[in-house]
Order: C-alpha cells, then structure tokens, then sequence
C-alpha cells in the first residue's frame, strides 16, 4: 500500500510540474535562441532587431496578424525573404513541442 501512495504521489508530482517545466524551458530557450534578436520581452529592441526591423510581439496588432502554425514553421524552418535568410532554422536545436512552447511564450508577450 505505502508503494501505491509513493508511486501516486510521485505521478501527481511529475504532472504538476510539468507544466512548470516547459514553462522554464521556453525561457531559457527564448533567452539562448531567440532574445539577442527579438529582445527580452519579444519587443526587437536590440540591435539586431532594429536592423532587421523585427515585429514587435508585445503589439497585439502584430500578434493577431500571426497564426500558431506561422511562428512554429519560422521557429523550425527559418525565414527567407527576396532570397536572404533572415533567421536560421532552429529544427535542429528544438523540438516541435520546444518550439510549441516558444509560441506560446510568443503569445504572452502581447500587452
């Protein structure tokens, strides 16, 4: 019986924190991948997204102008514009649920 309360109590804790974890996760992957470029809060206000003239994803206007599926290909596959890449893929480093994540993190920056 004590083994049976362990063990449930161990799954109740794993599936509570996951969540959490993928949390934490998408920021430290936005940190590391994305946030030289887009900025901290998703606003592009570095350098390189001033540059680049990045969309600012604090603005609801730009959010709505974004589907999921848009963001997630951008994350995987990378964006090309006139033939010049204008961000790398991330397929490679991420998984589709690092990436998922990413979005919904995204999603949290609008105001």
């Amino acid at each position: 019986m004590k083994t049976k309360c362990t063990w449930v109590l161990g799954l109740v804790t794993l599936t509570i924190g996951l969540p959490i974890a993928s949390a934490a996760d998408a920021a430290a992957n936005w940190e590391e991948y994305c946030a030289s470029c887009h900025g901290a809060t998703g606003k592009a206000d570095t350098k390189m997204g001033q540059k680049l003239k990045l969309k600012d994803y604090s603005d609801a206007k730009v959010q709505a102008a974004l589907t999921d599926e848009a963001l997630l290909k951008a994350t995987l596959e990378g964006v090309t514009v006139d033939g010049k890449q204008k961000m790398k893929p991330y397929a490679e480093k991420l998984t589709a649920a690092d990436a998922k994540a990413l979005v919904g993190l995204i999603r949290s920056f609008k105001k």
